[in-house]
């Protein structure tokens, strides 16, 4: 038993240097998880780096606290330096860039949690922002892990928060006059609730026309359903004017009447008739893009609580500096209310922190 307590004696500083970085790691990462939550992307990236600084320091303190000779820690520790440089040396083309391409968008600021973005064949939105790699989640509901590095040595399409333009195109014959294409397609376009449409032409081939549609759409997070609601609008409007979606150059093997259109016969029976009332369809993105839409949520919920401090902080000081008893009890009520508000968005915050995977 003395041979135990003498090695337990011995090993106790390294021991307990362990036990205390562990705790301190985990206080640390509780307090970050608080400030930001999880899928905020700024928070995700201030953590890793708080992690790993925090994991060098404890790795640090636990090789010098060993009960070992001075000569074996120096040793230890040389070897400990040489095998991070190595690492480093050899991963520096991918995992430095990466973190420094992770810094720089922290930076600039041009992709957020929620975003649709478009780089190279990939094309989502934004669900995890970490500082080696942002997360995108496709149109298949899927997740696509793409590194830092190629975002910022590509270019990026990021589809603005404030609205897009939503367009399709069509080619048709050269027969059909071109103000009464025009008429149906901007009709597509209001059938499809888009703001302020245009018709244009791209291009006068050999064979027919290429025209394109296009509106503006305020709600972004509807992009895939408006995209295949306007053309859907377009089929029904060009079909109910009698209108052949189809070009010159168009073969068919089977033996048609010249006077029949190549229209659906639902279509046809209700051309120049009152456009058919949309049937209500569950919006595909809700399903599609859950996690980035929990992505933006956390986000949102992030930069309001900062407002509510920021905004409570600038109350207690105008309260201190106030010493009219009207305007002191104006901002008294108004520092309650938005206290109020503060702990409502903390408490919303601490409870997506404590959910499992948090």
């Amino acid at each position: 038993m003395d041979w135990l307590l003498d090695a337990l004696v011995r090993w106790l500083p390294a021991l307990a240097t362990a036990g205390v970085g562990i705790a301190v790691a985990a206080v640390v990462r509780r307090l970050l998880t608080r400030r930001w939550p999880v899928a905020g992307g700024q928070g995700a990236t201030t953590r890793q780096l708080v992690t790993f600084g925090l994991s060098a320091a404890v790795l640090l303190g636990v090789l010098i606290a060993l009960p070992i000779p001075d000569k074996s820690r120096e040793q230890l520790l040389s070897l400990t330096g040489v095998i991070v440089t190595a690492t480093i040396a050899l991963s520096s083309t991918t995992f430095i860039g990466n973190a420094m391409a992770g810094l720089m968008l922290r930076t600039i600021k041009n992709i957020h949690a929620g975003d649709f973005v478009r780089v190279e064949e990939h094309f989502g939105r934004v669900s995890d922002q970490g500082l080696l790699h942002t997360e995108l989640q496709t149109e298949d509901r899927d997740l696509t892990t793409i590194p830092n590095l190629l975002l910022v040595t590509h270019p990026v399409t990021v589809v603005r928060e404030s609205g897009t333009i939503v367009s399709a195109t069509v080619s048709l014959g050269y027969d059909v006059p071109r103000d009464r294409i025009e008429a149906c397609l901007l009709q597509a376009a209001e059938a499809a609730n888009l703001a302020e449409p245009f018709v244009q032409i791209r291009d006068l081939g050999d064979f027919s026309v290429t025209y394109r549609i296009a509106g503006f759409l305020g709600e972004v997070k509807q992009l895939l359903t408006a995209r295949s609601r306007l053309r859907g609008a377009m089929l029904d409007a060009l079909h109910r004017a009698g209108i052949e979606i189809v070009s010159p150059s168009f073969m068919n093997q089977r033996a048609l009447d010249p006077e029949r259109p190549v229209i659906p016969e639902g279509a046809r029976a209700q051309r120049r008739t009152e456009p058919a009332a949309d049937v209500a369809e569950p919006a595909a993105e809700a399903l599609i893009f859950d996690k980035a839409d929990e992505a933006a949520s956390a986000a949102e919920r992030a930069e309001a609580i900062a407002q509510a401090i920021a905004r409570v902080r600038e109350l207690e000081q105008a309260l201190k500096a106030e010493r009219d008893d009207e305007a002191r009890a104006t901002l008294e009520a108004e520092l309650a209310q938005a206290t109020g508000a503060r702990d409502v968005l903390q408490a919303a915050i601490d409870g997506d922190a404590d959910e499992p995977g948090a």
